[in-house]
């Protein structure tokens, strides 16, 4: 890891939620809200989360989901007829009882996730076969009342997506939340974010409230802790039960419809400042970055400003997201030290010497390598060197991943490897008394999995199964 001076964040060994603290400050990604538990996501930071709702909802209309938007007050009645998912969320929920002066006749909820509502529009939207499968999306602000609250990760309000369906059989209904989480989810935390995640369903203990099944992508952090990164959730027949999601079948028969939900949040933002960034800051794969190379002028002399133009002309017409620094008033080791903050991928610092000999110093953000590059060949460079950036950093993540799970046979065994990572060990082995135990450690099951890592067949039976294991976050 290339090592920023020590007055510029703390040390991710030595104090990582100091550090992670410290980059939220020093690369301008966020500050806390008025209201305890709130955060105000600063311009640089909700550029990236622009780019992931891109990435995610390009994903999700493929998937064949159409964007709604509902409202934030939800009838407090509307919680209550779905009690599983009511009890759920009961202690983070944020009520409303005096609006307009008056006291209301029915106190509203401030939206902590949108089943109840949706539930209610599907059981009017929905009245034969025709009408299905029924692929909804919302993109909004949801509320949950955190007691500990972390940016990024646990805010009392937040930005996310919530996928919600219906759907004729419980087969189609499986299909479509295994689809998501395989075309939506690990696609993007993958291919975009350069995070390897490992796929499997949550335990019972750990399901989201009312579901039947909920599949997860677990992500494994700097420091070995563990981030679930986005769920998808098999609901059953539950809700439309509830709700009264039902359709009349080819044949005229009157059936309950099987119904999903699945959402990512503004929760990956913080995973990708835990998965990549060092001890100099954040480190964004290309994919994601908002700006992919900085041309950084060491001075102007009339010159080089002139030259960094052109140079960003032409990436920018190779498909590069380019800026030039232009603040030659401040000096160039903190413009310097600002940008490495950030993320960026690339660097390109030039000064009149350097110009003179057509020439530039490249630096990438991911090693910290630098080298002269020749002028007039950066554009045709630059494109690959991004690609194989975008590479080095999901393989450098998936040997932490690996490197740091542990296959165990014993409960004991479990927790002691989960104190530095991930363990697994056959759910049989440890079940549900042995999950408890671990959960008076501070150590929860992230994941049920196949012994390949897959995600388990609907009639899986425990003794084919593995539990990982690990802190969280």
């Amino acid at each position: 890891m290339v090592k920023a001076h020590a007055s510029v964040l703390a040390d991710q060994v030595e104090d990582f939620p100091r550090w992670y603290q410290d980059v939220l400050d020093k690369a301008q990604l966020a500050d806390n809200g008025p209201v305890r538990g709130t955060m105000v996501i600063r311009p640089y930071a909700y550029g990236i989360w622009e780019r992931m709702q891109a990435a995610v909802d390009g994903r999700i209309k493929a998937a064949g989901a159409e964007n709604v938007y509902l409202p934030l007050f939800i009838p407090q009645s509307y919680l209550e007829r779905e009690a599983e998912h009511v009890d759920g969320f009961s202690p983070e929920l944020a009520v409303v009882t005096h609006a307009g002066g008056k006291e209301l006749s029915e106190p509203v909820v401030v939206r902590p996730t949108s089943e109840t509502i949706f539930g209610e529009l599907m059981a009017k939207w929905v009245q034969s076969y025709r009408d299905l499968p029924l692929l909804l999306n919302q993109w909004a602000n949801v509320v949950r009342w955190e007691m500990r609250p972390r940016t990024f990760l646990r805010t009392s309000e937040f930005l996310w997506q919530e996928g919600h369906t219906a759907h004729a059989t419980r087969e189609e209904a499986a299909a479509y939340a295994r689809r998501i989480h395989l075309e939506v989810y690990r696609s993007f935390l993958e291919d975009v974010l350069a995070i390897p995640v490992l796929m499997g369903d949550k335990s019972p203990a750990e399901r989201f409230a009312g579901a039947v099944n909920t599949m997860t992508c677990e992500a494994m952090m700097v420091d070995g802790k563990a981030l679930q990164m986005a769920t998808s959730h098999e609901l059953g027949q539950n809700f439309a039960k509830a709700f009264g999601i039902g359709f009349t079948d080819s044949e005229g028969a009157v059936q309950d419809c099987w119904t999903t939900s699945w959402g990512s949040s503004t929760r990956m933002l913080g995973g990708l400042i835990m998965s990549h960034g060092d001890n100099t800051g954040l480190r964004l794969p290309p994919a994601i970055a908002p700006v992919q190379l900085v041309i950084v002028p060491v001075r102007d002399d009339g010159r080089v400003l002139a030259a960094a133009a052109r140079l960003r002309e032409e990436l920018e017409e190779a498909g590069v997201r380019v800026k030039i620094d232009e603040r030659l008033t401040t000096g160039f080791g903190r413009r310097v030290t600002e940008w490495e903050l950030k993320g960026v991928p690339l660097r390109i610092e030039i000064g009149p010497r350097d110009l003179e000999q057509g020439v530039a110093t490249l630096v990438r953000r991911d090693t910290g390598s630098k080298a002269p590059v020749t002028l007039s060949e950066t554009s045709a460079l630059i494109p690959g060197l991004l690609t194989e950036i975008q590479h080095a950093m999901f393989q450098e993540a998936q040997r932490r991943l690996t490197d740091h799970t542990v296959e165990t046979t014993d409960p004991a065994e479990a927790k002691e490897a989960a104190q530095a990572g991930f363990a697994r060990i056959r759910w049989d082995l440890l079940g549900e008394a042995g999950e408890r135990t671990l959960n008076g450690s501070a150590i929860t099951v992230r994941c049920l999995q196949t012994e390949d890592g897959g995600l388990p067949a609907p009639d899986a039976r425990p003794e084919e199964l593995f539990a990982v294991v690990g802190r969280s976050y």
